[in-house]
């Protein structure tokens, strides 16, 4: 069996933060966490999965007695945010309706280079493998843009129907070095799925960004400001 880890949970509460910052007595903990899955697919829905793409790659959750607080880092905060704030305004208004409680003003992060941000990166390359174009041009083309962006390396597995061929089959591409086994890199990984015609294709994205302390960031504001915490 492959002994295989999602990099994102293996650094959490090591190098990485937690996407949901709150505690809940046991009794609440369930309801908690049923409304975070259920605000996270209602923004993924919303702002991802129909035009105009609002490239969203973070939601984050925290909670107070009072509110929830919500966090979007996104490569496009203007449509996040409308004209006037107005978009924004609407997002919370539903959302509150969704979970039945009271929602603060949403907070939007611009991502300053969406090349080094794995999520963003997996959901272009499903955009256009959706639209039928070749597989490995894409993935070249996408690993140049990230490696020029500033990254370290780059490794892209696609997986499925490869160009509608009869036998799903896995293709993987890498440039420069990924230390997936490092817990003090800085490996950002990105997974999307590309629904064609001729069935799903799977794209999973790491990006070494470089050790945490020396990392490219591809944001220049972080909630709670300060600097990443380094390892314990």
């Amino acid at each position: 069996m492959g002994q295989k880890v999602n990099p994102t949970g293996f650094r959490v509460g090591i190098t990485e933060d937690w996407k949901s910052r709150w505690y809940a007595p046991k009794a609440a903990y369930g309801n908690f966490l049923v409304e975070d899955h259920k605000v996270r697919k209602y923004i993924d829905g919303k702002l991802n999965r129909r035009p105009p793409f609002a490239a969203v790659s973070d939601i984050m959750i925290e909670r107070t007695r009072e509110e929830v607080t919500i966090t979007l880092r996104t490569a496009r905060p203007g449509l996040v945010i409308g004209p006037k704030g107005a978009e924004v305004d609407k997002l919370r208004e539903e959302l509150e309706d969704l979970i039945k409680r009271k929602v603060a003003p949403i907070k939007v992060i611009e991502i300053k280079n969406p090349d080094l941000n794995a999520q963003l990166v997996a959901e272009a390359i499903a955009e256009q493998l959706k639209k039928r174009a070749s597989f490995r041009r894409v993935l070249k083309q996408r690993m140049e843009a990230t490696m020029q962006a500033g990254a370290k390396g780059i490794r892209i597995g696609v997986s499925g129907r490869l160009g509608g061929a009869e036998i799903a089959r896995q293709e993987k591409a890498v440039t420069g070095s990924v230390p997936l086994t490092t817990l003090q890199a800085d490996v950002n990984y990105g997974y999307a799925i590309a629904f064609t015609t001729y069935g799903t294709i799977g794209v999973k994205t790491w990006i070494f960004r470089g050790m945490y302390g020396e990392e490219v960031q591809d944001t220049d504001v972080r909630p709670g400001g300060g600097p990443r915490r380094g390892r314990r």
